[in-house]
């Protein structure tokens, strides 16, 4: 390369350079449309568009007119955050001509199951089932009010809302350990979770009852010396008591 010529690769990276300017121009004179960035970064055209498209939705407050009854008793129970048309479908043509169109009621298992069938992601404490193992074939409403989902009688295990913890338990060191040994459950706890809540250990103490050296408990489980023992971490910093494999 001759003393003043250009780097052979900075001709590549003109020529690129140019031809994406080129490429933005055409693109805002050709391509973008033309109300493009009257109310900022958006299509203004849209706006009226979206206008003159048919209302579908009415909103909860259509359905207060006839149904007030219906709407106190969702908003007094745990669906009190959920839309009537999340369920029912959009509702506008219902509401202008009540006698001429009616939304539908879901019936199948299908639709309840959609927000509570069992799913890794959603938080623990909301209630999930397994399809196949809760009630199969019975219809949900047999059972739950949808618009007063009261459970029928309090859980009789702990997996009715906390459906994840207790499935990787299952298959855990403390499959056989009740969850009542670690955690102190309030009877109201049962009835009404949200509110009243269960005790978790905040202690290397409850570990300790198994898991010390002079704790009286079967030879095989594992022993540590409390006081030295990665101290002054508790126990759950390092292993996850649901499924207590040494990190």
């Amino acid at each position: 390369m001759g003393k003043g010529a250009l780097p052979q690769q900075i001709v590549p990276l003109l020529i690129l350079f140019t031809a994406g300017i080129l490429g933005l121009f055409v693109a805002r004179y050709f391509l973008v449309p033309k109300s493009f960035g009257e109310y900022g970064h958006y299509r203004a055209d849209a706006v009226d568009e979206i206008a003159a498209s048919e209302v579908s939705f009415a909103g909860y407050k259509a359905c207060l007119d006839c149904h007030e009854d219906i709407y106190d008793l969702k908003q007094a129970s745990n669906h009190k955050g959920l839309a009537c048309e999340v369920c029912h479908g959009p509702c506008a043509k219902h509401v202008n001509a009540p006698d001429e169109f009616t939304p539908p009621a879901p019936r199948t298992r299908d639709f309840c199951i959609l927000c509570h069938g069992y799913n890794l992601s959603r938080p623990s404490g909301f209630p999930q089932i397994i399809p196949e193992l809760h009630n199969p074939g019975k219809v949900c409403m047999t059972c739950h009010n949808p618009h007063n989902p009261l459970l029928p009688h309090p859980p009789e295990d702990c997996s009715a809302c906390h459906r994840e913890i207790a499935s990787r338990k299952m298959v855990s060191h403390h499959a056989t350990l009740a969850c009542i040994d670690c955690h102190i459950v309030p009877p109201d706890h049962w009835k009404d979770p949200q509110t009243i809540r269960a005790w978790k250990p905040t202690n290397r103490e409850v570990c300790g009852k198994c898991h010390a050296e002079d704790a009286e408990s079967p030879k095989e489980i594992p022993r540590i010396d409390l006081n030295t023992h990665g101290k002054p971490y508790l126990c759950w910093d390092c292993h996850y008591p649901h499924s207590p494999e040494a990190k």
